[in-house]
């Protein structure tokens, strides 16, 4: 007789059901870490938008902010280089990490001269990140006071204090 070598389909039955148990146990824990992350960049991205709208009201919008996330990604006319902002955020809404980022801009002033890219700006400013499906499960917001603020449900435009029914993210 001859020796055959390799594997029994009960052998081959047992693996696959062990990977099959793994699998059930590692799943639950890759989706948390996955959501923990695409909150992380939303945070990332609000104070990333923060920083630039504080560089733009410094520099080039004689002390107030630009009214859009595209207005923040033009360089100023005089330069040839880059925007306030990367261009993953220079759209308006933008979509990073499975978040939607919108920039909801306040009252435009009037009898200044244009900025140094020829955007419009305002006195104040509010951005939202909300999940869309598998992106988080908490909603962030931001204003011109530079704290970022965390609900489970969605933030209300507030262009200044503390939007009702939010936590500052610690």
């Amino acid at each position: 007789m001859q020796e055959i070598k390799g594997f029994t389909l009960v052998e081959i039955l047992i693996v696959v059901a062990i990977i099959g148990v793994l699998a059930v146990i590692a799943v639950p824990g890759l989706l948390t870490s996955r959501r923990a992350g695409n909150e992380v960049s939303a945070i990332g991205s609000l104070k990333a938008i923060n920083t630039a709208q504080l560089t733009f009201a410094a520099s080039c919008g004689h002390g107030f902010y630009a009214a859009s996330l595209s207005n923040l990604a033009t360089p100023p006319a005089s330069v040839s280089g880059e925007g306030f902002i990367g261009p993953d955020l220079g759209s308006d809404p933008s979509l990073k990490s499975s978040y939607t980022v919108t920039l909801t801009p306040g009252e435009v002033v009037q009898g200044i001269p244009p900025s140094c890219n020829g955007a419009p700006v305002v006195s104040s400013y509010f951005v939202s990140a909300s999940p869309t499906a598998g992106g988080g499960v908490r909603f962030f917001g931001t204003n011109q006071g530079g704290t970022i603020f965390q609900s489970t449900s969605t933030i209300p435009v507030t262009q200044s204090g503390i939007p009702s029914g939010t936590n500052p993210v610690q």
